[in-house]
């Protein structure tokens, strides 16, 4: 890399003319390409998808998170475009990847996406193109799998095009943490590709945290997860045992945090959701075994959290055989919330779902209310789901419910409503605690 690449690309950070293109529009690259264009960048948007490319173009947004108007408003001041021709990667400045990485069905790292747009690039990289990957995965990724394909196109990195990792923190439906509020981790493949990483980002963000390697921009974002997956666990096996014992784990809960110091509440649900959690730990267990090291408290957490949704099935079986005398088999049960966490339309990873299957599976007659999702869209591991709607919340229809199991605790929803005509109510959320004569109707699972 010449002086004069790299100064030319600093510059037109500090002036924020460089062009930003940023690879993949779903929850974390639609925000990040309109926050991009809302501080002066000349913003490009890609994806495969034609259908969001239109929409965006049009105005439109397809994500609660991202009103309408904020993405019209740099449609109007031509800071903000979004393609599906990847030529056009040619002509940014700096690229940002935001592609999916998900588990393969044997709970491996499926990089499918990051390789497909890193030979992508590759085709259209060129000297003093900065590069930066934010998909979560295990360490190594950045240098190990982005680099060799991005070399290949006989570029270096370093000396021809700069590289970094900056890990995503999206937190949907998070308006205490927006992306302008989130401190941002960066690591580069060198000293100049972590100055000019952190250029990119720190008109963005409120804070860019500088760290000496992408390796330790991975495994940072891992440890974030884990951490949450590790505490989410914990509480989900206490909520289990205080259920036999008879003691109410909420209430423990609230009782244990009023400690100022060395305890932080984390709460049980009816298993995990997101992109994150749910996966993030078995990126790291995948490499670690490659260096011969178990990590048997990481992969008991998992095993906890993948088993309760088997956990809150059992307990509307029970519930149904010692209040009405049925079992599932030819009951109607009504699945309150899709989303995998209140007040968003996200259900990536949702255990709504795996309920909704489970529930179908035992013979039940299963239907849902979502006010964030109207309709189930098509899904990688759910695609039997796809196209079912969510029915409107009325006393008549509740009244033909065996069952309301509440999955999610979406704000909007009539609870009240819900506990006085439905005959009995699981709440896996403990929406329920406050609502009169809840207790002679409702099992907290």
């Amino acid at each position: 890399m010449t002086t004069a690449h790299l100064a030319e690309l600093r510059d037109a950070l500090a002036a924020r003319t460089a062009r930003v293109g940023v690879i993949g529009l779903g929850y974390v690259g639609l925000p990040l390409a309109v926050a991009v264009a809302e501080q002066g960048y000349p913003a490009t948007g890609f994806d495969i998808d034609a259908d969001k490319v239109e929409r965006l173009n049009a105005g439109r947004s397809y994500l609660s998170s991202v009103p309408a108007g904020r993405i019209a408003a740099q449609l109007e001041q031509g800071r903000f475009a979004a393609t599906g021709d990847f030529a056009a990667l040619r002509a940014q400045d700096a690229i940002i990847i935001c592609v999916p990485t998900p588990l393969s069905r044997h709970r491996d790292p499926d990089l499918r996406f990051v390789r497909a747009t890193s030979e992508e690039i590759a085709r259209h990289l060129r000297r003093g193109h900065l590069v930066v990957l934010e998909s979560t995965t295990y360490p190594g990724t950045t240098t190990s799998v982005v680099r060799p394909i991005l070399e290949g196109s006989g570029l270096k990195s370093g000396r021809d095009f700069f590289l970094a990792y900056s890990p995503e923190r999206e937190d949907p439906g998070n308006a205490a943490y927006p992306l302008a509020a989130m401190p941002k981790i960066v690591g580069g493949d060198g000293a100049a590709a972590l100055e000019l990483a952190s250029a990119l980002y720190e008109p963005v963000v409120g804070q860019v945290v500088p760290v000496s390697s992408p390796e330790t921009a991975e495994a940072a974002k891992l440890t974030e997860n884990v951490f949450r997956a590790v505490n989410i666990a914990l509480v989900n096996e206490l909520k289990c045992i205080y259920d036999a014992m008879g003691v109410d784990v909420w209430e423990v809960i609230d009782a244990a945090k009023t400690k100022p110091f060395g305890f932080m509440p984390f709460y049980p649900g009816p298993g995990l959701g997101g992109h994150c959690i749910p996966i993030d730990p078995f990126y790291l267990t995948w490499k670690a075994r490659e260096h011969g090291i178990s990590t048997r408290f990481i992969e008991l957490a998992g095993e906890i959290n993948t088993a309760m949704p088997h956990y809150v099935m059992a307990k509307l079986r029970e519930a149904l055989d010692r209040r009405r005398g049925t079992g599932l088999k030819g009951t109607k049960v009504l699945l309150l919330g899709l989303a995998y966490k209140k007040d968003v339309d996200d259900l990536r990873e949702s255990p709504a779902l795996k309920l909704f299957e489970l529930l179908e599976e035992a013979g039940a007659e299963v239907a849902y209310h979502d006010p964030m999702i109207p309709r189930i869209p098509p899904t990688r591991e759910h695609g039997g789901l796809t196209g079912r709607r969510s029915i409107a919340l009325q006393a008549k229809s509740l009244r033909g419910f065996g069952a309301a199991l509440i999955v999610t605790d979406h704000s909007a929803v009539d609870y009240p409503l819900v506990v006085r005509e439905c005959p009995l109510v699981v709440d896996t959320r403990n929406v329920t605690r406050h609502i009169a004569g809840a207790a002679a109707k409702v099992v907290r699972a």
